[in-house]
């Protein structure tokens, strides 16, 4: 895990590697080539996981000198390629997968790519076409940002590093700051929340010919976002994903340095934890590491303990601290280049950070099951849509019960909305009558109407938008669900915030759930694996029985690295929440309704409505703003 950058046509500037050398503290490297469309610069700073000598150093250029890589992320297959390749009569200098990844490129070209099992994002120069090639892995689990300015195009591993080029602009680009602020979602389109900044896409490559007087670039997908459709029984199925994962844990468990795994005490991670306990050498230590608080509503210390218990971890636990959130949130802030959606994030972070202090340097993470498996309870409502277009009015009674019993869900809205449809007249009028009446709503506050920010949304959602700019399928069910939140949506969020706090304290984070043959095979599942009654994941919860505790494998609650932020936002942190929403109102006046902004927080730190994450994202969108200098 590393970071990168490289320019084309931009003067060099080798303050923009060591800008991140948080994400590279073990080596640097700097060259720059000529070119007829101008300088090229490669950068690049290296946290050394696979051959820690410097034979790993980059960039690094094949003996001819034609071709130099940069490279961030870890090829997990590079010992198989090494062999592949060693039979077309490549020969090797170092164990290194850049290497490997090096003299792939040499052998098959743009089409290595579909040989790669691992994350990553990196570039090479063909000095004899002129030619910059770079690629991102098919998820986006590595970053890697694009920026077109005057007379160059420059790439980078974050967005601070492109701050200042020539044709810079420093103001905020208010349609994805609109989805950010009413929906909490960010990096659902290639576009960023800096107006002239995107991203690669994961699966997406680009080329930059330097041929002529001023570069050209192409961008275009290298990897599909598409599902197969297997037809499997839950026994097959759970089988097959077991053997998946497992396999994928063992590529995932390869290291010359320390490795452990955060622990949530969720399926996901506790997953990742019990197979690493089976598939580690004898003898080898397995550390956890994991975020606990006093209040017990978010609290999932007992899971880990049952965890841990069951594998012999050596745990490590960390409390995050109210006041902290504030203290540090500039510093967060800054490494995740963009605002983040809630407090959780603060809460990742003390866990990498602990796991600095513990001496890991390699961590495994549950990130991605969610998004396939259909993890988040919002699934249900497409389930049950599902359901009643099918008239199952059996499963439908039976998910209502079950998520009532396992969530505390009411029961009354679905009944209405999903049963009382599909019922003779007479019988649903007459239940309707049994049933309690609707819950009065919270009053609406148009908050998010400023002069500036009105037109900016788009009117199917964010949702929608990044369906769309793939080309998936619309969501009409469980499975289109996972499909846009996998390659569209919430993964490739989540995946953003983990990079930057891991790579902040200069850990590698990897997550096996997102080995390309795992992923395709759980988008290809029917609904019935992984939505069933009051149940998620359900083929995760199979294929765990017997490797997970009991208490694990049942449990039904979604939390994940959550913080107590109702109890700390209406507490000890009360008026700092009001000083940071009276922060964002002056900075960005043009963004807001002040008078229906200030009635919202209030409704919510009085306690006439539910805490969201809402208040948080207009407090760190002020933060964001002051610490990049981000205008309108």
């Amino acid at each position: 895990m590393c970071g990168l950058y490289a320019s084309v046509g931009f003067e060099p500037d080798e303050q923009r590697i060591d800008i991140i050398r948080h994400r590279g503290p073990d080596g640097r490297g700097w060259e720059v080539t000529p070119s007829p469309s101008g300088p090229v610069a490669l950068g690049h700073r290296r946290l050394a996981i696979i051959d820690v000598s410097d034979a790993g150093l980059q960039p690094m250029s094949d003996i001819s000198g034609r071709y130099k890589l940069i490279f961030n992320g870890e090829i997990y297959n590079y010992i198989e390629l090494r062999e592949e390749l060693r039979t077309k009569g490549e020969i090797f200098h170092t164990e290194s997968d850049s290497e490997v990844l090096l003299r792939s490129y040499m052998v098959w070209g743009f089409d290595c790519l579909h040989k790669l099992r691992g994350m990553f994002a990196f570039l090479i120069w063909d000095e004899r076409e002129k030619l910059l090639f770079a690629a991102r892995d098919r998820f986006g689990i590595k970053p890697l940002y694009v920026f077109e300015g005057t007379g160059g195009f420059a790439f980078a591993s974050e967005i601070k590093q492109l701050v200042g080029l020539k044709g810079w602009s420093g103001r905020m680009n208010v349609a994805r700051v609109h989805d950010f602020l009413s929906a909490g979602v960010s990096d659902h389109t290639a576009e960023t929340m800096f107006e002239g900044v995107r991203q690669l896409r994961g699966g997406e490559q680009a080329i930059v010919r330097a041929d002529g007087p001023v570069p050209r670039a192409e961008i275009r997908r290298w990897y599909p976002a598409t599902a197969g459709d297997l037809h499997l029984t839950e026994s097959e199925a759970s089988a097959r994903f077991r053997d998946l994962l497992d396999a994928s844990v063992r590529l995932h468990l390869r290291s010359d340095v320390s490795i452990g795994s955060c622990l949530s005490g969720g399926l996901d991670s506790s997953a990742i934890v019990c197979l690493m306990a089976r598939d580690l050498p004898p003898g080898t230590a397995l550390n956890t590491v994991s975020a606990c608080y006093p209040n017990k509503e978010v609290d999932e210390k007992p899971f880990m303990d049952a965890v841990v218990g069951r594998t012999g971890a050596t745990p490590h636990f960390v409390y995050p601290r109210a006041d902290d959130v504030f203290d540090r949130a500039a510093e967060i802030t800054w490494h995740q280049d963009e605002p983040f959606g809630s407090s959780s994030i603060f809460a990742q972070w003390c866990v990498f950070e602990e796991a600095r202090k513990a001496g890991i340097k390699v961590m495994l993470d549950g990130q991605g099951a969610d998004e396939q498996l259909a993890g988040y309870h919002g699934a249900f409502g497409y389930h049950l849509v599902a359901l009643r277009q099918q008239r199952k009015i059996g499963q439908i009674v039976r998910t209502i019960i079950e998520r009532r019993r396992y969530h505390g869900a009411p029961m009354s809205p679905p009944v209405r909305e999903h049963v009382l449809p599909l019922l003779p007249a007479g019988l649903a009028s007459w239940i309707g009558t049994k049933l309690p009446p609707p819950v009065p709503q919270p009053p609406y506050y148009d908050w998010l109407s400023g002069p500036l920010i009105r037109a900016a949304g788009n009117p199917q959602g964010p949702l929608a938008l990044a369906t769309a700019s793939l080309d998936l399928p619309p969501i009409i069910d469980v499975r289109t669900l996972c499909l846009t939140l996998t390659y569209a949506s919430n993964l490739q969020m989540l995946l953003h915030w983990e990079d930057r706090n891991s790579m902040a304290h200069s850990i590698e984070a990897r997550v096996p759930f997102l080995d390309h043959p795992l992923v395709e095979f759980n988008l290809a599942l029917g609904n019935r694996h992984k939505v069933v009654g009051g149940d998620t994941k359900r083929v995760l919860r199979r294929a765990m029985d017997g490797v997970l505790p009991s208490t694990v494998r049942h449990r039904r609650d979604k939390l994940g690295f959550s913080t107590p932020e109702e109890a700390w936002f209406r507490g000890p942190l009360r008026e700092r929440v009001v000083a940071g929403i009276e922060a964002s109102l002056t900075r960005y006046p043009d963004l807001f309704d002040p008078a229906a902004t200030r009635a919202l927080a209030s409704d919510m730190l009085e306690g006439r409505r539910a805490v969201d994450f809402t208040l948080w994202r207009i407090v760190n969108l002020g933060i964001w703003g002051e610490k990049f200098n981000v205008t309108v």
